[in-house]
């Protein structure tokens, strides 16, 4: 156990800049006392002590604006930046060395009695990063080395190095390759916003319509001069 938490702590030296010890880590980062708090009523939830995992996840989240259902699934090395706001629904699954950003919600759809019991929340997958913002919702699943850019929402599955931006979400033209497993701040949110298909497309568009009107312009200005020069030989 002791093990798993130096791990846990190590794996966000790798990932934010801003780290400077251990000790600040434990102390100071939200993100991170979510998870142990996540761990402990995760572990009494399995038990069979649903109550008390319920009431730890609820001190959890009082302490650090983190909600993380104790029946959700999460692997090793999960990091939570800044983490205000997020929340993970009880039939959630993350993979290994996942990292959100605050304001992330992995929720569920179709409440009532018929959805108790059924899986209602997103399957994420491993290495995968969601920025700040983003909205996942339903049982959709989120391939590895996915990035889900900030403020996205996400309905539908997410295919293995995808990028997803926009409402709702739409995949970037380029993939990440399995073997990359680079970690992007936000989740490379500027360089997906300059590879948005309906922007290129909206910007060709824009292009297109330009031409058009300056050709429209050149034919009304030749057909001027032909009407002008037609004038004067009548005249003559």
């Amino acid at each position: 156990m002791f093990k798993r938490i130096v791990n846990e702590i190590d794996s966000v030296f790798a990932r934010d800049p801003a780290a400077r010890s251990r000790l600040e880590i434990v102390l100071c980062y939200p993100g991170v006392q979510a998870v142990f708090c996540y761990r402990l009523s995760n572990w009494l939830w399995r038990k069979g002590l649903k109550l008390a995992g319920r009431f730890f996840s609820y001190m959890g989240r009082f302490v650090t604006g983190i909600e993380i259902h104790p029946g959700a699934t999460i692997g090793e090395r999960f990091f939570i930046d800044h983490g205000m706001g997020v929340v993970i629904g009880e039939t959630s699954t993350i993979g290994n060395d996942v990292t959100i950003y605050h304001d992330v919600t992995l929720g569920g759809v179709s409440p009532g009695d018929d959805a108790k019991g059924s899986l209602r929340h997103p399957q994420i997958g491993n290495n995968v990063i969601i920025g700040a913002g983003a909205q996942l919702l339903g049982p959709i699943k989120v391939g590895d080395n996915a990035r889900i850019g900030s403020n996205a929402v996400v309905v539908k599955d997410v295919a293995a190095g995808a990028t997803m931006v926009g409402i709702p979400a739409r995949a970037v033209a380029e993939k990440i390759p399995p073997e990359e497993k680079h970690f992007d701040a936000y989740a490379g949110t500027k360089q997906a916003e300059q590879q948005d298909p309906l922007m290129i497309m909206v910007e060709q568009m824009q292009k297109d319509m330009a031409g058009l009107q300056k050709r429209v312009g050149e034919l009304e200005f030749e057909n001027s001069e032909l009407a002008s020069s037609a004038r004067k030989w009548e005249a003559k």
